[in-house]
């Protein structure tokens, strides 16, 4: 017992961090390997408490020291990070890059605060200043993460219900409509199509003025012409008047002569003499 009091004596003398465990065995921590443990070299390596790159492991120590992340101690962070590095060391892991480039980041900024500053260069950054600006925002990231892993995930704690139709065959019936129905509903759609007709005016191919220049390029003076030739029954009735209008015009300027030699004879046409 007196044993035992020393022994807690001394540890409350002299207080000193618990050892990092690298190993928890049924809820109980293991910081050391047993004696009787048989391991190949090289044969396997498992990373226990794993950290995502050194600016992790930073932000895990601060937190675990419930340390001001603006105001770092540089000193103890430092140390606490190599005992990490250390013990990943005796464990034979691989070491990354990325935790040996942020332990020379360390070093130097530690040895930066330890300079002295000149007088001219009183307003220089704070060393710190750029490693906090980092962990703040690595802190930011990481926790937009967790807080997205939170989120309900299809397949993890979301899982759709589905289930399989049957195959049915649809027939679809054909409707029965008499004859005289089809003819109400196409006289129906035809009176509404009237109701949307429209007039339109269309300017007409045939011209009187034309017809004048025409009939008389084909007269003669010398000879009389049979009035029947100056019309062309293809043209059909539009055509046959204005050919009628633009005789009787061109009789009107007197630019043409018309004969009749008996009543109800032939006619005969020709154009005037100059």
């Amino acid at each position: 017992m007196a044993s035992d009091a020393q022994q807690g004596t001394a540890g409350e003398e002299s207080p000193h961090q618990a050892e990092m465990p690298f190993a928890v065995v049924q809820g109980a921590p293991v910081t050391e390997l047993p004696q009787d443990l048989y391991i190949p070299p090289d044969a396997l390596e498992v990373f226990l408490e794993a950290f995502e790159g050194p600016l992790d492991l930073l932000l895990y120590l601060i937190k675990r020291q419930n340390l001001d992340v603006l105001d770092i101690p540089i000193a103890e962070i430092t140390r606490q990070y190599m005992e990490y590095v250390e013990l990943m060391k005796e464990l034979k892991l691989e070491l990354a890059a990325e935790y040996l480039v942020m332990a020379a980041m360390l070093a130097e900024i530690k040895s930066r605060m330890l300079l002295p500053r000149p007088v001219e260069a009183e307003d220089e950054e704070d060393p710190r200043a750029e490693l906090v600006r980092r962990l703040q925002e690595y802190e930011r990231f990481k926790q937009a993460a967790e807080d997205l892993d939170t989120l309900p995930r299809l397949g993890r704690d979301l899982y759709p219900a589905g289930i399989e139709a049957q195959q049915r065959r649809v027939v679809k019936a054909q409707p029965t409509v008499s004859l005289e129905e089809v003819l109400l509903a196409l006289k129906a759609v035809m009176a509404r199509a009237e109701m949307f007709s429209r007039h339109h005016v269309q300017r007409e191919p045939l011209s009187v003025r034309d017809r004048m220049s025409q009939v008389l390029g084909s007269l003669d003076s010398e000879r009389f012409t049979d009035f029947t030739r100056l019309f062309n029954p293809e043209e059909g009735r539009l055509g046959v008047a204005v050919t009628l209008l633009a005789v009787l015009e061109l009789l009107k300027d007197s630019l043409i002569e018309m004969v009749q030699t008996e009543p109800y004879g032939p006619i005969h046409v020709k154009a005037a003499a100059a």
